[in-house]
């Protein structure tokens, strides 16, 4: 594509040089230019992409993109308000816009996007639209699935990607949109016809630094992309209520406003509801009529999961039935309170769950589903939000009667550093602190342990239940593997409890 061509997706940029030039690729990253390159010199947390610009046009770019002076010898600079932002709509038009002939559903939240994803997704192929996914689990359609690096890709790589899929027969997208995402403007450059928003707690505070800033971010999925375009004139927003945030949310949104909830007024609430081992019955009053759902979900938030699926569904002009067999049609979403199966009378349970609010749920409603006691092993990442630490200690011990604190991802914090951190939450409890030896013959009274080794934890933990306790592995969920060091090495909480499991036989 003509340079000249990709500048026309651009209301603001000063041209230096000749943009009758042809482009016949995107790159971000110095390192991976190649012959006829268009090299983005984007600012970045660690590195400025404005001095790798010589190298860039060493390895054979012609024109360079950035938002600050820039003069090069050799190729053409074009210079924009926001580099980042021009990049998203550059590759979108490069790739020839692949949202635009499809529905494209985009949610976001600090939990749930991934549940709602994979009910959205049900919902999308029940209405006859084979989707696509792209979320912190993986980027796939149909038998191609593509590594997830981030929930939402890096503008380049997520239009390249969203055009592989299409052109594979996608004829819908569903995506997790993240807050460094759009922060970052990546989605900026994909149409959307839906935007859901969950719910807005504690996470990420060491990139957004507080939560106003935070929840600013999210606002930006509902107001900068959601207003009506040419190609997409009726677009909607899908908001719940319930959240405090939700209301300013459906307040500033740019598109008319499908509003969810069970404890308030909304389009869409919950009738009837009873919850189970087995799943989720429930009666949703909507304004097209009652769609009656059963669901093999678990508890009460994921009620509100089904919520927002439903919220997406009509929001797209689906009908009920496809909107009820979409969400029945899915049974398990990968480490979203995932079974590991036990011959042993033992309820083992893997969970993503890596915040407090998202810890408090998962945990509330394993309580009101429990015969016996709770045992939870969890950790926290390092180089992270240090402030949810001795929070999601509170909450693992107050609703546990074993809370086993372990390592997550230390990543270059030490582990022994962050452990004394969630310790610090559980301490003003008074309960008693096991030793990791202690446990090999049960434990008698309510209690904690701290055990580094996340191995080693699972296995004391699953080796310490009875018949009838629900063990929790919460904090990894589909991960399969952890960041130790700079290193990142396999590791998968549902092959360590199976592994647990088959120990104790």
């Amino acid at each position: 594509m003509k340079l000249e061509q990709l500048l026309s997706c651009l209301p603001e940029r000063t041209v230096s040089g000749d943009s009758d030039i042809e482009i016949k690729s995107l790159c971000y990253d110095s390192r991976n230019i190649a012959p006829g390159g268009l090299f983005f010199a984007l600012r970045g947390a660690k590195s400025d992409g404005s001095e790798f610009v010589e190298a860039a046009v060493k390895g054979g770019a012609v024109a360079v993109v950035a938002d600050r002076p820039c003069a090069v010898a050799g190729a053409t600079v074009v210079q924009v308000p926001d580099a980042r932002r021009a990049m998203s709509l550059m590759a979108a038009l490069f790739h020839g816009t692949p949202t635009a002939g499809i529905p494209v559903v985009g949610i976001t939240g600090t939990n749930g996007k991934t549940t709602t994803s994979y009910l959205v997704e049900g919902i999308m192929e029940q209405a006859g639209f084979p989707c696509a996914v792209l979320g912190t689990i993986s980027y796939r359609f149909g038998a191609t699935t593509l590594p997830a690096p981030n929930t939402t890709p890096e503008s380049v790589d997520l239009q390249r990607i969203l055009r592989e899929l299409v052109d594979l027969g996608a004829h819908g997208a569903v995506m997790e949109v993240s807050s460094h995402s759009l922060e970052q403007h990546r989605p900026d450059g994909c149409l959307f016809d839906v935007a859901v928003f969950t719910n807005l707690t504690r996470d990420h505070l060491d990139y957004h630094l507080d939560m106003e800033s935070y929840f600013n971010s999210k606002l930006r999925l509902f107001t900068d992309l959601l207003a009506p375009t040419a190609e997409k004139p009726l677009r909607r927003a899908v908001v719940n209520l319930d959240d405090p945030f939700g209301e300013r949310i459906a307040k500033a949104a740019t598109a008319p406003v499908l509003s969810y909830a069970m404890a308030g007024e909304a389009d869409l609430t919950v009738t009837e509801a009873d919850f189970s081992v087995n799943g989720i019955s429930c009666r949703i009053k909507t304004p097209v009529g009652e769609i009656s759902i059963d669901s093999e979900l678990l508890g009460r938030f994921n009620l509100y999961n089904i919520l927002s699926a439903v919220g997406a569904g009509l929001a797209l002009g689906f009908s009920r039935d496809a909107i009820r067999a979409g969400i029945e049609g899915h049974k398990r979403v990968p480490g979203r309170l995932e079974r590991v199966e036990s011959g042993e009378g033992i309820t083992v349970l893997v969970d993503y769950a890596h915040t407090g609010d998202a810890l408090e749920n998962v945990l509330s409603t394993i309580a009101e589903l429990k015969t016996d006691r709770i045992i939870t092993i969890f950790g926290c990442g390092g180089d992270r939000d240090k402030g949810k630490r001795p929070v999601m200690g509170e909450i693992a011990a107050r609703y546990s009667d074993l809370a086993v604190v372990t390592s997550d991802n230390p990543r270059t914090e030490d582990p022994r550093a962050i452990l004394d951190d969630v310790r610090g939450g559980i301490l003003p409890l008074g309960l008693r602190e096991y030793s990791p030896e202690e446990l090999a013959g049960g434990f008698p009274e309510k209690g904690f342990v701290t055990i580094e080794s996340r191995r080693a934890a699972v296995r004391a933990a699953i080796l310490a239940a009875r018949p009838g306790d629900i063990v929790l592995l919460a904090g990894k969920g589909h991960e399969d593997y952890q960041i130790v060091g700079t290193e990142k090495f396999h590791f998968d909480d549902r092959e360590e409890a199976a592994e647990a499991l088959r120990l104790r036989g």
